[in-house]
């Protein structure tokens, strides 16, 4: 089978990659923009070739390069703080619909990332059914240009001819080139391990203590054998939240972090920084599940402790972080 793969030397592109070379497949063209940073992330994986993602998108409006059997676009700007909207609807909305015509039209298996940050705060749930989504308020920007193109999906009648994911707070190997975008274990690990403690931010809601803002945090193996459950079951399409379906506190990470560690926990509660809206601060995520148990993905999720205990153990080892 013939894979493109976007994002392929990123966080998630690049566990996927793994993941599909342990399922034979190796016969995959990876869309990036290099850096010596990201080639790390490609150290005994195989792929066919590797394609700039400004070249490829003109190979693509071109016809000068054939069409795969699977397009797995998982590249994007991520970035939650970033408000350049010209920047982020190229990068996330237009350059999205180019390869979903691309690979609809020529009756191929179309896979993408989409992300919990178009559920805003909250306020109108957690469900990935397309009625839901129609209604959703984003928060930035970030969230916003996903937004967009799951409801160019929907509109365009395209639900039942893609596999579009959501995918909630991951955490996880080959993140470290990330910067301020890495996850909150990540960041909690190299901040602890050189201070001796975590700072996390306050709450600005009377209901809300200081560290019990809530996220669902997904272990990156999860997501990856949620990838592949759909790469190799094609007929399974729509859009599907990719988290646990359990929310958990930033608290409760911190503290895991701390006795992965060995080190006695100690937390300080600071203000949040001024690109942060408080208004708009995603205080709870959680996943509902029910749309991906009835694709039939039956597999659990792992607990966040044991994946932080796994994950540290990565990074003990790891040259990078």
């Amino acid at each position: 089978m013939r894979i493109i793969l976007t994002g392929g030397m990123g966080f998630i592109g690049s566990c996927l990659l793994k993941g599909l070379n342990d399922n034979g497949y190796n016969d995959i063209i990876i869309v990036d923009s290099p850096t010596p940073e990201k080639e790390k992330n490609l150290i005994n994986k195989k792929y066919k070739d590797i394609v700039e993602k400004g070249v490829f998108l003109n190979l693509v409006k071109e016809g000068r390069i054939e069409v795969p059997d699977i397009l797995i676009h998982l590249g994007a700007c991520t970035s939650t703080i970033n408000k350049d909207c010209q920047y982020m609807f190229f990068n996330n909305y237009y350059y999205s619909q180019i390869l979903a015509k691309w690979a609809i039209s020529n009756g191929k298996q179309f896979l993408y990332a989409s992300s919990a940050a178009t559920y805003g705060k909250g306020e109108d749930g957690f469900s990935d059914d397309d009625e839901t989504t129609k209604k959703l308020n984003p928060i930035n920007v970030y969230g916003f240009s996903k937004h967009l193109f799951d409801l160019w999906i929907i509109n365009n009648g395209f639900s039942d001819k893609i596999t579009g994911l959501k995918f909630f707070n991951v955490y996880g190997p080959n993140e470290y080139h990330k910067g301020d975008m890495k996850s909150v274990v990540a960041k909690a690990y190299k901040e602890i391990k050189e201070t001796g403690r975590k700072k996390l931010f306050k709450s600005y809601r009377k209901d809300i203590k200081d560290g019990e803002q809530k996220r669902d945090f997904i272990y990156v193996k999860d997501v990856i054998d949620i990838i592949m459950f759909f790469v190799l079951h094609p007929e399974k399409k729509g859009i599907y939240n990719v988290g646990t379906g359990k929310a958990r506190s930033f608290n409760d990470l911190a503290f895991s972090v701390f006795r992965c560690l060995g080190i006695p926990p100690v937390i300080e509660y600071v203000d949040m920084p001024p690109e942060i809206d408080r208004d708009g601060y995603q205080y709870f995520t959680q996943a509902e599940t029910e749309k991906l148990r009835g694709a039939g993905f039956n597999r659990e999720f792992t607990e966040l402790e044991e994946g932080i205990k796994d994950y540290i153990a990565y990074l003990k080892e790891c040259l990078y972080i």
